[in-house]
């Protein structure tokens, strides 16, 4: 919980909303639990709905540069219809499922760096108010993880994590932004690749594996992106050789133009159509690192969070998190 703050759209005297969530990281496509606390004002009031908001920081790309915001994700009803009596204290628990392209905010309990927020609104007397936000952390699905481990064991190393607003072009993807996961290339690559761009979209059956590199250019070429997707299940990860499949992806990634695109499918890479230049269709020059975050050294058989420990300082993150908080209750204010 960041704050607790008196509702004001009654003013002095109105009851007081401040939601608790469960403190175990849920997953993506998982069940968030919790509960809505209430206190009850000088006076009687009918609570007529409770709602609960997900939002994200998020950056976005436009011919002026480069700006950010929150967007509101998904929002679920979770209480209402009742009475509140004078300074009556009443707890409403809820239960709900997060959208399966949620994104992570830590891996192996290391934050990085994206922020996350349940914003709680109470409707009264036709009266609302967004009256409280609260941290929202989620950790990764077993095969993004298998995914990240993977790569760090790899040689791969995290560089920065950020939400992008906008859509990846031929994907499945249902929300109105995607996390994208920036690797500095293994020794293996360096020479081929500048960076590697890594996005998950998942969905109840399976995830898509979006990778991005930024091609180096040889003596007589130009530098290029190449772009490729690749499909995975939720079912076996613990069964597959995830070090060899990952490797294969980039192989693919860094010999294959996204125009050269071949059938989806397991393992496979797909082209996004001609034209297509990356992530929508553009190409992401000099994004802004999470808070502190620079370029970590290669994280090794333990995996990407290794990376994320070297690269950044817990209490920044920290900072960020307030900071999104309070910019968000100023722009509202």
């Amino acid at each position: 919980m960041v704050f607790k703050r008196l509702l004001g759209a009654l003013g002095v005297g109105g009851p007081t909303v401040d939601t608790v969530l469960d403190p175990a990281p849920v997953r993506p496509g998982g069940t968030l639990t919790g509960q809505v606390q209430l206190v009850g004002g000088k006076a009687d009031f009918d609570i007529e709905h409770i709602t609960l908001e997900l939002v994200a920081r998020v950056e976005a790309e436009h011919e002026g540069g480069e700006s950010e915001g929150v967007v509101a994700f998904d929002r679920f009803t979770v209480g209402g219809g009742f009475r509140l009596a004078e300074g009556e204290q009443r707890g409403v628990p809820f239960s709900v499922t997060l959208p399966w392209e949620t994104p992570a905010t830590q891996l192996h309990g290391q934050s990085l760096g994206v922020v996350l927020g349940v914003r709680t609104e109470l409707s009264v007397a036709g009266a609302k108010d967004k009256g409280d936000l609260d941290q929202l952390i989620v950790a990764p699905l077993p095969v993004q993880e298998a995914v990240l481990e993977a790569l760090g064991g790899l040689g791969f190393g995290f560089k920065s994590a950020d939400l992008e607003y906008g859509r990846i072009g031929g994907t499945g993807q249902q929300l109105p932004f995607y996390q994208e996961i920036e690797l500095v290339p293994s020794p293996r690559y360096a020479q081929q690749v500048n960076e590697i761009e890594l996005t998950f979209l998942a969905n109840p059956g399976g995830m898509e594996v979006v990778l991005e590199a930024d091609k180096r250019g040889g003596f007589l070429s130009s530098g290029h992106d190449a772009l490729t997707r690749f499909n995975v299940s939720h079912e076996g990860v613990e069964h597959q050789d995830w070090p060899v499949i990952v490797d294969g992806w980039i192989q693919q990634l860094v010999e294959h133009r996204a125009s050269y695109g071949s059938p989806v499918g397991f393992g496979s890479p797909a082209a996004f159509g001609p034209g297509s230049h990356g992530h929508d269709g553009q190409h992401h020059d000099d994004r802004r690192s999470g808070p502190g975050m620079g370029t970590a050294v290669a994280a090794g058989a333990a995996g990407l969070a290794a990376g994320v420990v070297g690269g950044m300082v817990a209490g920044e993150v920290v900072d960020e998190v307030g900071d999104f908080f309070e910019g968000d209750e100023e722009e509202e204010g």
